[in-house]
């Protein structure tokens, strides 16, 4: 029996506001989103061991919480993801632009880096580059809108609060933003273990630069379009015969590398 259009409408609405909201879990990113005053909070579900965790972080956040029972907690989580009793719904937030990002103001970073990342899907992967990026002062990172890891609970979680300070910036196509930031004078640098020089010999001199670095997907690595746009491609030097990174580890190792 067909369905009515009225309630094919109203699955369909429910669907796309299923998709406008995160589910954030466990203490730490739960805490660093409900610090976040940029986030916006819908819904939180605590044990009472957890809401004891967090109740500086709720106080501040104005939010009431839900208490659940540990053993049937309330919150729509995949049933493997480890809570440790805290999940927070919210909207996925808004960086802006990535051009007013690279263009932003100077900082006691240094000079500009910022990271790219071609087909990398993985949300543990994405999720522990924001946490490099952060560390090593990049301005952000950024991924397409599509074939990249959205916004989740469990990059989250992985990025160990990166997530809240660190813009993940996404854009529909990759090789125009790269375009668009060689224009503003960026020098962008492509990781491929094929290349012939290192990042820091693609440095030398121009560590003042802004560079900006892809990283493109475990196996299949950047795309056709995307080596052909870089400036250059470099990879990282490595002792002995084995020089595979996963692609988190590179993109540190690379944040290093290139710092001014």
């Amino acid at each position: 029996m067909k369905k009515p259009k009225w309630v094919v409408a109203k699955e369909q609405a429910k669907r796309v506001a299923a998709n406008e909201t995160v589910w954030l879990f466990g203490i730490h990113a739960v805490r660093d989103a409900l610090e976040n005053p940029k986030r916006v909070k819908l819904r939180l579900v605590v044990t009472r061991n957890a809401m004891d965790k967090l109740a500086d972080a709720i106080g501040k956040a104005g939010i009431e919480p839900e208490i659940s029972d540990p053993r049937k907690f309330a919150a729509p989580l995949d049933p493997q993801s480890v809570h440790q009793g805290a999940a927070l719904e919210v909207k996925p937030l808004d960086w802006g632009k990535i051009e007013d990002i690279a263009l932003g103001g100077a900082d006691d970073s240094g000079p500009p880096r910022i990271v790219l990342l071609d087909r990398v899907t993985d949300p543990h992967n994405v999720g522990a580059i924001l946490r490099s990026a952060e560390v090593f002062g990049a301005r952000a990172v950024v991924a397409m809108n599509r074939h990249a890891a959205p916004e989740t609970g469990a990059l989250a979680k992985t990025a160990s609060g990166a997530l809240e300070r660190q813009p993940y910036v996404r854009v529909r196509n990759l090789a125009d933003t790269m375009i668009a930031l060689k224009d503003m004078g960026y020098l962008v640098l492509g990781l491929d273990g094929t290349a012939e020089q290192t990042i820091e010999q693609a440095v030398e001199g121009k560590r003042d630069r802004a560079i900006a670095l892809v990283m493109g997907a475990e196996g299949p690595g950047l795309r056709e379009k995307t080596l052909e746009t870089c400036d250059s491609l470099v990879k990282i030097d490595y002792a002995g015969g084995f020089g595979s990174l996963n692609v988190s580890n590179a993109a540190a190792v690379a944040l290093y590398a290139s710092k001014g």
